[in-house]
């Protein structure tokens, strides 16, 4: 096995894979000597390049931990050390258009099929990597037509046995899905945290000193990679733009609730959202 990637996820995936005796030998590629040395002294990799083809020629099985936006440049550079046989993975929080590229610039002999495993955390990097970031957490493979049975089978098998809850879905249908229950809730932390740490008063220039709990819970995710964030963003636009429009759609009906002084609709509204919360709540336990 071959990770393209050895930080939070990357990492966290190869702790696993070892855990479980699911790859005889694993291999880290990055750019960065000085955290590949440290992945393999942690034990986390059994070797490791900075050179891809050199990282790839071996390998059964490459995942791409790497920011979505880097799939496709890595993918150019890797594609003519893959020996026929290797299935290609990946673990992005982008499906959609994405997939078919990928599809499309494999190599005879090698098939891809998109993988996303919904696990995270607020850190990132390898030092934050820990072998149980998979465990009981759900996992979408997204294959198309294109994708053989064996193929299909290798990527569920590798997340199933990882401990994963595995559904397949459609790649366009996964962008709307997570566009809507990841990427959107990321963007309106980040624009929530920006947006009150601008307040200011006359006397007190840090209205953040004062939060309490309430602020730290929902902005919480807005500790997340900026740039890792940056390229879903910009990977998903479409869908996510259509979502923010929607979530304006929401706050402005509210601020209307408000500015009309209208009591028993805002009542209405916010019993529906602890509804809902109750659900998502029910859901997650």
């Amino acid at each position: 096995m071959t990770l393209i990637g050895v930080g939070l996820l990357g990492g966290s995936l190869a702790l696993a894979a070892r855990d479980r005796g699911l790859a005889g030998h694993i291999t880290g590629f990055g750019r960065n000597a000085e955290t590949l040395r440290r992945a393999q002294d942690r034990g986390v990799v059994d070797d490791w390049s900075v050179d891809i083809k050199e990282a790839v020629k071996d390998a059964d099985l490459v995942v791409l931990c790497s920011p979505v936006s880097t799939f496709l440049p890595r993918l150019e550079e890797m594609k003519a050390a893959l020996k026929p046989g290797c299935h290609v993975t990946d673990v992005g929080s982008v499906k959609g258009g994405l997939v078919r590229q990928m599809e499309e610039r494999m190599p005879e002999g090698v098939a891809f099929v998109g993988g996303h495993p919904i696990a995270g955390s607020e850190l990132s990097g390898l030092d934050a990597a820990f072998k149980e970031l998979y465990e009981g957490a759900r996992c979408i493979v997204t294959p198309t037509e294109n994708t053989s049975a064996a193929a299909g089978s290798k990527v569920i098998e590798l997340w199933t046995r990882l401990g994963m809850d595995v559904i397949c879905m459609d790649p366009f249908e996964h962008d709307r899905v997570l566009g809507a229950v990841s990427h959107l809730p990321h963007v309106v932390a980040y624009a929530l945290m920006n947006a009150v740490a601008d307040v200011k008063t006359p006397n007190y220039n840090n209205v953040l000193e004062f939060s309490g709990g309430g602020l730290r819970d929902i902005t919480r995710i807005a500790s997340a990679d900026p740039v890792m964030w940056r390229d879903i963003a910009l990977t998903n636009r479409d869908q996510i733009v259509l979502l923010i429009n929607e979530f304006e759609g929401a706050l402005a009906e509210l601020k209307g609730l408000i500015e009309r002084g209208d009591g028993e609709g805002l009542t209405a509204a916010f019993s529906r959202s602890n509804e809902n919360r109750m659900k998502l709540a029910g859901i997650n336990e």
